[in-house]
């Protein structure tokens, strides 16, 4: 999960969180919606991963769920000249520093460019938090929420603004 806002031309990243298996569905859409009502978040959008079971029991607590309509290589497409035009202000999150960086450009024989993780990686908390700078950069009245199945929780007071290399090498954009 992960909740960002706009100001003025800007989305800042705002919190992300990540629950690892085992865990339980019900309880984690349970801890998400009591965050969400403390952010002022009534709608969310969510991936598509594992179907139409979530809408029900967000809708049980007051929250509508959209699933996105955006497949995550759009969502990594519309994300990259936000990322490059120094737009989205992320929090210092270790996962999210190693996943971005890490994504990848493929372009498929008719010419159609895709990005997504290398093979037997993660990008769960990149995914998110590029699909909740996406949603925020439009005209949305509440702030937007980016689910999937897996999120990252750990809250910096410094969001790290990604505008030119990584420590240790490497940038923020997909190769």
């Amino acid at each position: 999960m992960s909740i960002a806002h706009k100001q003025e031309n800007r989305v800042v990243l705002d919190l992300v969180r990540e629950w690892k298996p085992p865990f339980s569905p019900e309880a984690v859409v349970g801890e998400c919606a009591d965050t969400l009502k403390l952010y002022g978040v009534k709608k969310v959008t969510g991936d598509r991963y594992g179907g139409l079971w979530v809408q029900e029991p967000f809708f049980r607590r007051g929250i509508s769920y959209k699933l996105s309509e955006m497949e995550k290589s759009r969502i990594y497409q519309a994300f990259l000249p936000l990322i490059n035009s120094g737009r989205v202000e992320l929090l210092d999150l270790p996962k999210l520093i190693s996943q971005l960086p890490s994504l990848e450009r493929r372009t498929a024989r008719g010419g159609r460019d895709s990005i997504d993780r290398p093979k037997g990686a993660h990008d769960d908390v990149a995914n998110v938090c590029a699909g909740v700078a996406q949603l925020s950069i439009g005209p949305i009245p509440n702030p937007p929420a980016q689910f999937t199945t897996y999120g990252y929780y750990v809250r910096e007071n410094k969001p790290h603004r990604w505008d030119g290399p990584l420590e240790g090498g490497g940038y923020a954009t997909s190769r």
